[in-house]
């Protein structure tokens, strides 16, 4: 069984498009679709339309800077943070791009199976949604902490499931897959530095969690189980909290990062 793996990592989510261009280019389909956070977006568009047109079409939409659901006003940022005191954007934007990327309501209406993951506040633990509605447990996957609030589903409160599980390689394989393609967004491989700032402080804290289980569960993949780890083509480009690189709301590079996987990956294809 084939999985594809999608991994968290903000608007360098547009990597993970050009890798399933690519991936759809050569033939290669998913039978199960697992994701986090922006890949719990970017996975529900592509388990609703498992092919190289839906995969156009996210790309699409990604690309169409008409209603970035994470653009907003200082103003409007600022207002936002006095009124909830807990986050500093609306989610209604991001509501939008949900509805337009997924076109479907529920789990059930999804063309192959897929399931995402969120943090649930009360209970601290690692939650995946498989069944009912989609946009409440993608809207949960995505709610990056202070950017988003927490999203309530039945009665609890979830964050980001890139706090527990970025990039969910084993939650593939405790679905049968044995071919794994993930799809993450580079940060492994860029080097971390020491924190200057309390932002920094945050952005690398995570980062360390993030990685630490990410390297765990890939040196844990039991035998026969193939594992591809796809490449955004830009490996190596500084520092992880690079502050240009960590604008949430920076959609300037998404063509270049949507081509340059696309061509990585394709590269990567030849040599497997």
């Amino acid at each position: 069984m084939r999985a594809f793996v999608l991994g968290g990592g903000g608007n360098r989510g547009a990597y993970e498009v050009g890798m399933l261009e690519a991936l759809f280019e050569q033939g290669i389909e998913p039978d199960i679709v697992v994701g986090t956070s922006i890949g719990a977006i970017n996975g529900a568009a592509i388990a609703a339309d498992p092919t190289l047109a839906g995969a156009h079409a996210l790309a699409d939409l990604w690309l169409d800077e008409t209603d970035n659901p994470l653009e907003m006003s200082i103003w409007q940022t600022v207002q936002t943070a006095l009124r909830t005191r807990t986050h500093i954007v609306s989610a209604k934007p991001a509501e939008r791009f949900v509805r337009s990327a997924v076109g479907v309501e529920s789990f059930e209406d999804l063309a192959i199976p897929f399931e995402c993951v969120a943090a649930c506040i009360e209970t601290a633990t690692e939650t995946w949604f498989s069944t009912g509605p989609l946009l409440d447990p993608i809207m949960a996957s995505a709610a990056l902490p202070g950017v988003f609030s927490p999203r309530r589903i039945d009665g609890l409160h979830y964050l980001d499931g890139g706090i527990v599980n970025s990039i969910p390689v084993e939650r593939a394989i405790e679905m049968g897959a044995d071919e794994l393609w993930i799809l993450q967004v580079g940060h492994v491989s860029e080097p971390l530095e020491a924190p200057t700032t309390p932002w920094d402080l945050a952005m690398v804290t995570f980062e360390v969690s993030r990685r630490h289980r990410f390297l765990g569960e890939i040196a844990a993949i039991p035998e026969g189980v193939a594992a591809h780890v796809l490449p955004t083509g830009e490996e190596g480009q500084g520092k992880f909290n690079d502050p240009a690189k960590l604008r949430f709301a920076d959609t300037s590079a998404v063509k270049r990062r949507i081509e340059s996987a696309r061509v990585a990956t394709l590269d990567y294809l030849k040599s497997v």
